[in-house]
This record gives structure tokens, C-alpha cells and sequence, in this order.
């Protein structure tokens, strides 16, 4: 102490450097032994997670072929199937349908744990080798799940007992039989499960040891068999990208900066230093408005770093309030997901009940034709929420572009005015009109029909489903100043809150009340009837009053067209001429789609030839010249309807060739009608439409 206090203020400063100095390198070498220790906990901690994960992803990867089998065994026809053992049924329900599976072999075997029948792929060869002490235990547990070697290898065995539609749980009833499927962990499985776990995946035996490297993480994971003995082990590798060796070295050259800092600037370590430090600790511990002001103040690169801080302060609010919208983004599409479902396994149901009701022979005429009116109606409902998904995706990845032709709005009017007039329900007291425009338009206009159409079908469709009792009516109005349509669908429906007018247009949105919940929708209609609008240079709004009806507007450019083109009438006498038995080839590999068309035809007499590919469409051509018509499906394997087209115009330029499309894109009918097809039909097929068309090509035909 007396020491010191002789000392000079300089060799105290001296002393003070040499002190820190020392203490500085405590310090780093307190610091590099717990980055050392935080380093192996945080590789440990990371090794937990990512076992965790593991198990959670391969549980997943099995994931669909268990849902498949819950839902196939509880299923009356496999219950009958069990005890009819009718082979005929197995292919045509099990084996046609054993691609969509994703499995290499399924079975079926009998209460009495005999062996029935089973499919598998052909390197598969192995048949009945599922053991009676495995379906002892799967008599207890419904479902089971275990790995055991085949002669192929070791495959993944799921197995569940079947029971009748009515006991789905499979607590009501005794099971009839057993189902089981299996997948062989070949390298197609390997691969799929390292891509999902983004891992590298390896099979071992029991007596192997794997060498694992540094800085790996791994997961292992035992393939028992139903005995619970382990038949091989998965084991799962991914680098852990862990590397402190940076974080210690810049601990390193903290301590020499701090070092070579001290001895230079002692003096002035408190006054730019020490006191701005202290404003930066506060700022990170209590975020005070007023510590940052007073660190912008000081000079240099902390002056800066008080900017940065308020900057970062105020992305921070940013970012907050951009995480609210994020999760209520999040909340609309798990919201939507949950309608999607509800909207496709509410027609689907009635589609698989009704189907299963047809199935007795007992049912009056009547109650037939009730139960094909529902499977119908309900088909059409499952399309059109088909058709607005994937309209929606293409206007996303904008693909649909406007095709612009003249139109004669007033006929346009008429003709939706028709259509739509026939859909109100007889229990709604709707009066349902159009309102006339006080001025007439002078011409045909140019804009794109089918998405006119569409806009206003969606508008009405929405007037109607939302409105009791009162009116719906639509109509246009010309302003001649702005070169303007404008149009206008009013209703005196329930109406919509101001709150939900600000997203009413917005995708996924549905107004969520008592009303609208009985009601079905996805919510995409007003978002395609927007993207229209837009994409055909107008613009759409709203004005609405909750509970007394809603007024749609929306304009597109008045364009009128410079040349109007006659539809002359077809000759009635072509017509029926055209109208007799005809020689037709259909290419369709699909067995149903053809087993419809050729039912179709045949209801018109026609005689019905078939293609499976394009290239037996090719050969028939050829080799039969009595062929009058041929109905070409665009998707087909070896050659696809454009090629078959193709050839078959070089070689019979007369011949007639109709397009059958799954696409019904306005983008594919141009396509299909630029290659020179005589027509197109689309799926789902439509019988008079078939006819009609038929008809037309060959009253076309006899005209040239």
C-alpha cells in the first residue's frame, strides 16, 4: 500500500495496464474453456434434437401407407371379399388400384389365419410369409407395425384386421380376415427417406459398429419384428456444421486489440470507451429512448452504432407487426385448408353413400334416378372446386392471358340471364331481373368472353346463394368519357360488415357467420372474379350495408370491334343427315373414361373401335379406312394425342378427329383448336354435349 502510494501517476497507469493485462488473459482462458464446454453441450443438445426428429420423420414416412390401410379394412366388401374369396373382385378393387399404394405387396388372409390371396410387384416373389403369431398379436392390437427379412430383403410389415364399415374404431365387431401391406427397404426407400430427413441413411446388422466421425450427429433407430427382436437397425448421419474454432480465435484477437487498445489509450479509455460501453449495456438491458440519443452523440463509429441501434429499434416494431401479419396468414390457410376439406368430402360422401345405395338391387326406379341426381349434382360440385383451385394457381403463376373477341354484350346478358334464372332454388322468393341500360351499345366489343362470363356467373352465383327473399339483378351502363363498362350486380341478400369488406376480395377469405357457415365455397370466387377484372384492364369494388343487400361494380374498356363475323344456322336437313350411325375410334387408355364413351355411342348406334395409345390410334387409321370419326384423348402413353394428331393428318387430311381433354383452360381449347383438331370435349364428359358436338363437325364436314 505505502508502495503504491509513492508510485507516480504514471507507473500507477503502468501498473494499472500491467494488472489488466493479466487479468485479460484470465479472462480468455476462462472464456476459451467454457466456449469449449458450450461447444460439447450444444452439439449434445443438437444430437437430442436431432434424434428426436429422426423418429418423428420416420414415423412420418410410413405415414400414408397407414392411413391407407386403416381405411381399407374397415370396408364391406373386404369383409365379403373374406368370405367369398372372389378373385375377380381382388382385381378389379385391390390389384387395379395396388400402384397408388406405394407398396411392394399386399395380402389377405382369413380369421382362421389361412392365406387368401395377395398382389405384389414383379421382383417381389415372396407370397405367404406373414406368421400366425403375428396375427395372434394383431387380433389384440387391430394394427401393427414390424420389420422382418424376406428372401428380398428386410421389409417394413403393416397389418390391421378387417371389420365392417360400421365399426371403424374395431371394437363392435369380430374381425373377419387380416390385411396386411409391405414395403421393401430398397434403395428407392433409402433415398425418399434421405431426402425427407436430409440424412445420410445406412442398414446394419446387428453385430455391425459404425465409425462415426467428428462432428456428426447421428440417430439409430431398431427395426424390430412383432416377436419384438430386433431384425436390422437404420442408422441416420448429417454433419453438424458445428465450429467454434472462429469463435476462439476472435477471442484471441479481442485480447491483443485489447491489449495493444490499453497501452495506447488509457487515458482516454473512460472517456471513449468506458462511457459508451455503459450506454450500449443499457441500451441492451433496458432499451431506453434516451441512452441511444445519448450514444448518437458520441463521436466516431459508437455515434454510428447509436444509429444502428435505433434503427434496429424500429425494425424491430416492423418486424412485429409483420409476424402478426404472418400469423394471420398462417391462420387463413390452415382455415382454408380445413373448408378444402370439408368442401371436397362433403360431395365425395354423397358420391361413395349414394354409389353404395345403388348397389341393392331392391331400390324402386325412382329412388335409382333420386340417388343419380344426388352422385351427379355432387360430381359437378367436386369439379367446379377442382377448376377454381387450379384456375387460382394459374392467375398465381400467370398463365392465363386474355384472348380478346367481339361480343355482343346484350346476347351475353340474355343468354347468362337464362342459364342462371333456371339454378334459383323454388324455396327463396327471388325476383331475379336485368337492368336495362339507358343507352345501347353501338357494336360488338372486344374483351375476352369466357372471363366476362365468369365474372358475372361468380358475382350472381354469390347474389343468389347470399339472398332469401327480395331481388338480384344485373346490368351494364356505358360511360362514354372514360371510354368505360361498367357493370353491376345489386341484391338485397344479408349483406356484409365493414369489417369484412376490407377483405372480401382476398383469397381464402369467407365471411364467417351463422349464415355463411351452412353455406359451401372455398372463398376463391370473388379473388378469380378481381384477378379477371385486372387482368382485362378494369377494376372492381363493393358497397354493401350489413343485412340490407350489396351492390358489386366493375368496369372494362370499351373497345368496340371493327368487323362483325355472321354465325349462319345450320342447315337442319345437314343435321339429320349427319346424325346417323357413324364408325368411331376412341383413344383412351383409361378403362372407364372408355367403358362411358363407348356407352355414350353406342346409345346413337355408333360403332365403337378402341386405341389404348397413340400409336394404335396411328395404326388403326391406317389400316381401317372405314372410320368416320376418331375421339383422341390429348394424354396418352407412347404417342400423345398432338403427335398421333399429326401423323394421322399427313397421312388422311379428310379424316376428323375430335380432342378429348381432362384441361379445360381456356389456354388448352387454344392450343387444341391452333393444331387443326375439327373440335374439342371436355371431362367430365357431358352425353348431349357429345352428341351435339357429333353432330355439328360432321354438318361442318358435309358443308366444305
Amino acid at each position: 500500500m505505502k508502495l503504491t502510494l509513492k508510485l507516480t501517476t504514471y507507473f500507477k497507469l503502468v501498473l494499472l495496464i500491467i494488472s489488466i493485462c493479466s487479468l485479460f488473459i484470465l479472462l480468455f482462458l476462462s472464456l476459451y474453456l467454457y466456449t469449449v464446454q458450450q461447444e460439447n453441450d450444444v452439439f449434445k443438445a443438437n444430437s437430442n434434437q436431432y434424434k428426436t426428429e429422426i423418429n418423428r420423420l420416420f414415423d412420418f414416412n410410413s405415414k400414408t401407407q397407414i392411413v391407407t390401410i386403416n381405411d381399407l379394412t374397415y370396408w364391406d366388401a373386404l369383409v365379403n371379399f373374406t368370405k367369398s374369396k372372389d378373385t375377380l373382385w381382388f382385381k378389379k378393387y385391390i390389384a387395379n388400384e395396388f400402384p397408388t399404394y406405394e407398396v411392394d405387396y399386399i395380402s389377405i388372409y382369413g380369421l382362421d389365419k389361412k392365406f387368401i390371396t395377395s398382389i405384389a410387384k414383379p421382383d417381389f416373389k415372396s407370397k405367404d410369409f406373414i406368421a400366425k403369431q403375428a396375427m395372434r398379436v394383431l387380433y389384440k392390437t387391430k394394427f401393427s407395425r414390424f420389420y422382418m427379412r424376406v428372401p428380398e430383403g428386410i421389409v417394413e410389415v403393416l397389418g390391421g384386421t378387417i371389420h365392417a364399415s360400421n365399426d371403424p374404431r374395431k371394437i363392435k365387431t369380430k374381425p373377419a380376415g387380416y390385411m396386411f401391406m409391405a414395403r421393401l427397404l430398397d434403395k428407392e426407400y433409402f433415398k425418399n427417406l434421405e431426402d425427407i430427413c436430409s440424412s445420410n441413411v445406412r442398414l446394419l446388422n446387428n453385430g455391425d459398429v459404425s465409425l462415426i466421425g467428428d462432428k456428426k450427429m447421428t440417430s439409430l433407430i431398431q427395426l424390430k419384428d412383432h416377436k419384438n427382436y430386433t431384425v436390422g437397425k437404420l442408422l441416420f448421419e448429417r454433419s453438424s456444421y458445428l465450429n467454434f474454432e472462429r469463435t476462439k480465435e476472435l477471442l484471441l484477437i479481442i485480447v491483443i486489440t485489447t491489449l495493444i487498445g490499453l497501452i495506447a489509450a488509457v487515458y482516454y479509455s473512460r472517456k471513449w470507451v468506458y462511457r459508451p460501453l455503459r450506454l450500449v449495456t443499457n441500451i441492451l438491458e433496458t432499451d431506453r429512448e434516451i441512452s441511444i440519443s445519448l450514444l448518437k452523440r458520441e463521436p466516431g463509429e459508437f455515434g454510428h452504432i447509436g444509429n444502428l441501434f435505433e434503427d434496429h429499434r424500429k425494425n424491430r416494431f416492423q418486424l412485429e407487426k409483420s409476424k402478426q401479419k404472418a400469423e394471420e396468414s398462417d391462420k387463413l390457410k390452415s382455415t382454408f385448408l380445413a373448408n378444402l376439406s370439408h368442401e371436397i368430402r362433403t360431395p365425395m360422401n354423397a358420391i361413395i353413400g349414394f354409389s353404395d345405395l345403388l348397389l341393392n338391387e331392391n331400390l324402386s326406379e325412382d329412388l335409382k334416378m333420386k340417388y343419380l341426381k344426388i352422385i351427379n349434382s355432387s360430381g359437378k360440385s367436386l369439379v367446379s372446386i377442382i377448376e377454381d383451385l387450379i384456375e387460382m394457381s394459374k392467375i398465381d403463376a400467370k398463365l392465363i392471358m386474355p384472348n380478346y373477341k367481339g361480343l355482343d354484350i346484350e346476347k351475353c346478358i340474355k343468354e347468362l340471364y337464362n342459364t342462371l334464372k333456371v339454378t334459383i332454388p323454388e324455396d327463396k322468393s327471388i325476383n331475379f331481373y336485368i337492368s336495362e341500360s339507358t343507352e345501347k351499345l353501338e357494336n360488338n366489343i372486344l374483351t375476352d368472353e369466357v372471363k366476362l362470363k365468369q365474372i358475372i356467373v361468380n358475382l350472381l352465383t354469390n347474389a343468389i346463394k347470399f339472398t332469401d327473399s327480395g331481388h338480384v339483378a344485373f346490368g351494364y351502363s356505358i360511360d362514354k368519357e372514360e371510354q368505360l363498362i361498367e357493370f353491376r350486380v345489386e341484391d338485397t341478400g344479408i349483406g356484409i360488415s365493414k369489417n369484412d369488406l376490407k377483405v372480401v376480395f382476398d383469397r381464402f377469405r369467407r365471411v364467417e357467420d351463422d349464415y355463411s357457415i351452412s353455406l359451401s365455397g372455398l372463398g376463391l370466387g370473388l379473388s378469380i372474379s378481381k384477378a379477371y377484372v385486372e387482368m382485362l384492364g378494369g377494376e372492381i369494388h363493393v358497397e354493401s350495408v350489413y343485412g340490407g343487400g350489396s351492390v358489386f361494380k366493375f368496369t372494362i374498356p370499351l373497345i368496340y370491334e371493327e368487323y362483325i363475323e355472321e354465325n349462319k344456322d345450320p342447315d337442319e336437313e345437314c343435321l339429320n343427315k349427319n346424325s346417323d350411325s357413324k364408325n368411331i375410334l376412341v383413344a383412351e387408355d383409361d378403362n372407364i373414361n372408355f367403358l362411358l364413351l363407348k356407352t355414350i355411342l353406342e346409345l346413337k348406334k355408333h360403332s365403337v373401335i378402341r386405341a389404348r395409345n397413340g400409336q394404335e390410334v396411328v395404326d388403326i387409321s391406317r389400316s381401317n379406312p372405314a372410320i368416320d370419326l376418331i375421339l383422341m384423348d390429348i394424354k396418352m402413353p407412347v404417342l400423345d394425342g398432338y403427335e398421333a394428331f399429326e401423323i394421322i393428318k399427313k397421312e388422311n387430311p379428310d379424316l376428323i378427329v375430335i380432342a378429348q381433354t381432362a384441361h379445360s383452360s381456356s389456354e388448352v381449347k387454344e392450343r387444341i383448336m391452333k393444331a387443326g383438331f375439327s373440335a374439342y370435349i371436355t371431362k367430365p364428359l357431358d352425353k348431349e354435349k357429345i352428341y351435339e358436338i357429333i353432330t355439328k363437325v360432321f354438318q361442318n364436314n358435309s358443308a366444305n
